[in-house]
């Protein structure tokens, strides 16, 4: 058995055993970074070492035993990604506890559902205006005993002042870590015993993922699964003790989630704030090494590039264009498995110090390297960072499998493919082109949906990702497309387009069909098109009769009625799920056309062929992959 199969066979059956491993081996060490405001409205980064973050790990877990949380009982999350949640995260995992993840930005009847769904007792939210929108919702609450508030001084005045009157169901973070320092004064091994009792198949988290219809499905995940991905990691040597990551993550995301577990096995320490807005102006002040991203995020920067270098005009544009061409050529050279020759390597080297050098100083000048995860990565953008000299290493993975399947290398970057498989986790292709999954990571069901569990888990453990893939002759998987209608979009979100769909038919009177698109795109947007007859009873009373249907539906007025329902079908969303833009289409689609199948089902892939022109333009002006 090789080092590194044996490092990953040996695992422990738990991060918590990781975790105070850590503290013991480097407690004076940096853990954790993340800003604070200062009294004169700015703020500041502070730091916590591993022995610092241990006491307050240790006093969250005792704080939840205090109040009744026994092993595998749940404990909700709703909170943005700031270092608390990984604090709180840690301390239910060390009470043996499992950790249910809600995002901040789900609705209060959604959010009611996922806690309901899962029984969670003690939840976690970030201010008072969280606390103040599960508060709307209490009566399907039974299970919840409390509220544990992060920062109780945030989230708007009134919301602080309801969440104050109602202190039988609400505390702070600080009053839960000062119960816990109580009874750890009594018991000071109780959470050491706590951790040693945790059984890897024990369950850790539940993430709530999309599926094509109706509620979201709650993901098991075990203990062992996030040991796995530790030991994974750390086999990886894409990062070491003295690197510095930059989470910004969604930590409700099992990509978030897993960027948290390979950190306590390998040592460095984590920049932790999830302000998005913010992402630009810290990473020159974090100056981190590498750091994790939906492809989005790599999106945004490179058409911000391209487009203030076009700004910029004349002489700058030029020795851009000439700059970025160089180092594609470069690019290409070595994937093919070629050195570049002397002019070439003098030429990269003049780029180097005139383009490249300063886009890597927009993101603090000293990353080795990212890794781009949750959709797929344009080849060009790929191609174009690597050539800047930050390669992107495009990973695979899903819920199901907590995360973590595929990643490419430093040094071995495939672009255009998410890499190898991680050591001790099996890839295969089905008959049908299918990539199955099995190892470690993968989950052991839906909660409390065995049907849909029995839908996609095999008895021997192959999970079906619902993905078309091949592996090429490196033994890297490439991802070719969806098995079934869900799309995801470049930021990692799922989408059911069906299910979108047939709510906006229930609120158009007017439509005929609508597709719904945005995989792998940053938004979604969709076509439409109109019912004749209804369409012409609208006309006659608007004064639009003597229209024939394609003037029509070209008509402004018929695209500010249809604008108001695609509003109104917005309002009901989650943020990802909505329409952004959507064009009319100049007829209906038909059987004879080949657009629909003799049931009228529409056929995706020949209605997208067909308009590609039009779905293009209405992305033009962003980067579609």
């Amino acid at each position: 058995m090789s080092d590194s199969a044996a490092a990953i066979e040996n695992r422990p059956a738990s991060i918590a055993v990781d975790f105070l491993a850590r503290v013991t081996a480097t407690p004076d060490g940096e853990a954790y970074r993340f800003p604070s405001p200062t009294p004169d409205g700015g703020e500041e980064w502070k730091s916590l070492t591993w022995a610092d973050t241990e006491a307050r790990v240790k006093g969250i877990a005792a704080g939840l035993h205090s109040l009744g949380v026994e092993p595998t009982d749940r404990v909700g999350i709703v909170s943005e990604t700031r270092v608390e949640w990984v604090l709180a995260d840690l301390g239910i995992v060390c009470a043996g506890a499992a950790t249910t993840t809600v995002y901040p930005s789900t609705n209060a009847d959604e959010a009611a559902y996922i806690l309901e769904d899962s029984g969670s007792t003690i939840v976690f939210v970030e201010n008072a205006a969280q606390a103040a929108k599960l508060r709307g919702e209490r009566e399907r609450l039974s299970a919840v005993r409390r509220l544990v508030v992060f920062d109780a001084a945030s989230g708007g005045t009134a919301a602080s002042e309801d969440t104050a009157a109602d202190d039988d169901w609400v505390m702070t973070l600080e009053d839960l870590e000062a119960a816990g320092r109580g009874v750890l004064e009594k018991d000071p091994e109780l959470v050491e015993r706590l951790v040693a009792a945790i059984d890897r198949d024990q369950l850790a988290t539940l993430i709530y993922t999309s599926g094509t219809t109706g509620r979201p499905k709650g993901v098991r995940l075990t203990h062992d699964c996030w040991a796995y991905q530790a030991a994974a990691q750390s086999e990886l040597a894409i990062s070491d003790g003295n690197d510095l990551q930059y989470l910004w993550l969604p930590l409700a995301h099992c990509y978030g989630k897993v960027m948290i577990s390979g950190q306590l096995r390998i040592g460095y320490p984590t920049a932790v704030d999830g302000r998005i807005p913010r992402l630009v102006a810290n990473l020159p002040i974090v100056k981190p090494t590498f750091m994790a991203a939906a492809p989005r995020v790599f999106e945004k920067v490179y058409n911000t590039v391209h487009t203030r270098a076009k700004e910029g005009g004349g002489a700058k544009y030029a020795i851009f264009t000439w700059s970025v061409g160089v180092g594609r050529k470069r690019v290409r050279l070595l994937r093919a498995g070629k050195q570049p020759g002397l002019l070439l390597t003098v030429q990269n080297a003049v780029a180097d110090k005139l383009v490249f050098g300063k886009l890597r100083d927009l993101f603090g000048g000293r990353l080795k390297g990212c890794i781009s995860g949750s959709a797929a990565l344009s080849d060009d953008v790929a191609e174009f960072f690597e050539a800047v000299g930050i390669p992107i290493l495009q990973g695979y993975g899903l819920t199901e499998a907590s995360a973590g399947s595929t990643v490419n290398r430093l040094g071995d970057n495939h672009i255009g493919t998410v890499g190898l498989a991680l050591p001790g986790t099996e890839i295969k292709i089905a008959e049908d082109g299918e990539v199955l999954l099995r190892g470690p990571s993968v989950m052991s069901g839906y909660h409390n949906n065995p049907e849909a569990t029995a839908e996609v888990l095999e008895p021997d453990g192959w999970l079906h990702t619902g993905d078309i893939g091949e592996i090429d002759g490196h033994g890297s998987l490439r991802i070719t497309d969806r098995k079934k209608d869900l799309i995801k979009t470049s930021g990692g979100k799922y989408v059911a387009p069906s299910d979108i769909e047939g709510r906006f038919k229930g609120l158009c009177p007017y439509v005929s069909n609508i597709l719904v698109l945005g995989n792998n795109r940053n938004f979604c947007t969709a076509l439409i098109t109109l019912d004749a007859d209804a369409l012409a009873g609208w006309a006659a009373g608007n004064g639009l009769g003597d229209l024939a249907y394609p003037e029509l539906v070209a008509a402004p007025q018929v695209r500010t009625l249809i604008e108001g329902y695609v509003e109104q079908l917005n309002t009901d969303l989650q943020r990802w799920q909505t329409i952004k833009k959507f064009e009319v289409l100049p007829r209906d689609l038909s059987v004879e056309t080949g657009e629909l199948t003799p049931s009228l089902k529409v056929k995706r892939v020949v209605v997208e062929r067909t308009y590609s022109g039009l779905i293009d333009g209405m992305y033009e002006g962003t980067l579609v992959t």
